[in-house]
């Protein structure tokens, strides 16, 4: 097989290849042998008749035409291995010569990603970061503990910080007194003094009573979860159903016994700071290896095809309109509610999806220059470990499916490579 290369563009490439005839003659017999499992030969059982005779019974446009279907296929997968392509789309193909069985000549165009330029990843450091528990943190959760596990007395006077209230409230466009999704709720347990409302909520339910109502403007924070409030003017009307006083229990050993394995409130503390320390090492971990890779990803130099981007796009928007659908909107509500349209807001993605798909690509590159490789025993480790998570045989079959198989792989083979970046990092 002889294979000229030419760049087009940085990220297209044409290929022009000329088969050899022992692989066509090797194609052809492969094709032969997979036919003659469905013709009849007078004498002969299925697929046991000689090449020659069955050649004989096919229709010769048909078999011309799968043959060289087979023979393209093969050769371009081998050119683009040779060339160490890495398509992002299926080629474009031109036969320009085709003499059946003997003569095969064709160009291919493709996308696929370019040179990918590392710096020297070795010699980039980062300080670790070290995740710290202050005793206040400590505290916070015994104090949420303690709010969970208190007692509940009606009350017939005016709601006071600390007292939790039962509501019902609906929110309101403060404009056009549209109704909010998302801004309304029944019979909601809303324990004054948490913060767990918007800025200004819970100030307006001091001083109700039972059977109070009241209805109040508040604007969204600018930084609020769901895009699609922030900063928006919204009118709420409140329903005051319960007024109930809480009584904590006190702080002492017998408490820390009740609430899990513990002799002391001292052991309640260690325990809670030991978990409070898991989970923001964790955090630190996994900011520390963003910020690596984007240190890395920033000096390395790839050329990235638009289609790969677009691809990464559509992945962001999916998951963007998930969130949209679980919120109760629609997603031209929440383009409405954004200001943009669907062109802008594409456009708006596109920076963060670029960065993703380079990062992708300068880890995967990585991996390959470390020789990292997951084996098949590390695989089933991995396997076995979640589905003990998942005791449904329902959970564990769908683990199984090939597809996700190899996401489990593909998630190893990261971790590996942050575990060397990492190391160098820290060396």
């Amino acid at each position: 097989m002889q294979v000229k290369r030419q760049q087009i563009e940085p990220t297209k490439i044409k290929l022009a290849v000329v088969a050899d005839q022992a692989l066509l003659d090797e194609t052809k017999q492969a094709l032969l042998r997979k036919l003659s499992q469905d013709v009849k030969v007078q004498g002969f059982r299925p697929g046991k008749a000689p090449a020659k005779l069955v050649e004989k019974q096919l229709d010769p446009a048909a078999l011309q035409s799968e043959f060289l279907d087979q023979a393209v296929n093969q050769l371009y997968v081998r050119a683009a291995q040779q060339e160490k392509l890495r398509p992002v789309a299926p080629p474009q193909i031109s036969i320009t010569k085709f003499v059946p069985f003997s003569t095969l000549e064709f160009t291919a165009e493709v996308d696929a990603v370019g040179d990918i330029k590392l710096p020297d990843y070795k010699k980039i450091k980062l300080e670790p970061k070290k995740a710290e528990v202050a005793a206040k943190e400590v505290n916070e959760v015994v104090g949420n503990l303690q709010k969970r596990a208190a007692t509940k007395a009606d009350a017939a006077r005016a709601a006071k910080d600390g007292d939790e209230v039962t509501i019902d409230f609906q929110g309101t466009d403060a404009k056009t007194g549209d109704p909010i999704k998302g801004a309304d709720g029944q019979d909601y347990p809303l324990l004054i003094g948490s913060k767990s409302f918007i800025p200004g909520f819970e100030d307006e339910l001091l001083g109700l009573k039972t059977g109070d109502k009241k209805s109040f403007n508040l604007k969204f924070p600018k930084d609020y979860a769901a895009a699609d409030l922030q900063g928006r003017q919204v009118t709420f009307a409140v329903t005051v159903k319960k007024v109930q006083e809480l009584s904590n229990p006190k702080l002492e050993d017998a408490f820390a016994a009740s609430v899990g394995p513990f002799k002391t409130v001292a052991e309640l503390k260690a325990d809670i700071k030991k978990q409070l320390m898991a989970e923001k090492q964790q955090e630190a971990n996994q900011s520390f290896d963003n910020e690596l890779l984007e240190k890395i990803a920033a000096k390395s130099i790839v050329a990235i095809p638009d289609s790969l981007i677009e691809e990464e796009i559509d992945r962001i928007e999916e998951e963007e309109k998930r969130s949209v659908v679980y919120r109760g909107q629609t997603w031209q509500e929440h383009l409405k509610a954004e200001g943009l349209t669907d062109e802008q807001h594409r456009a708006k993605q596109h920076q963060p999806a670029a960065t993703r798909v380079k990062a992708g690509l300068v880890l995967g590159t990585i991996a390959e220059q470390e020789t990292i490789t997951v084996t098949p025993e590390e695989l089933e480790v991995r396997m076995q470990l979640l589905k003990g998570q998942y005791p449904d045989p329902a959970m564990q079959a769908e683990l199984d499916k090939p597809e996700n198989r190899r996401d489990i792989h593909s998630r190893l083979m990261t971790e590996k490579t942050l575990d060397a970046l990492r190391a160098y990092a820290s060396k």
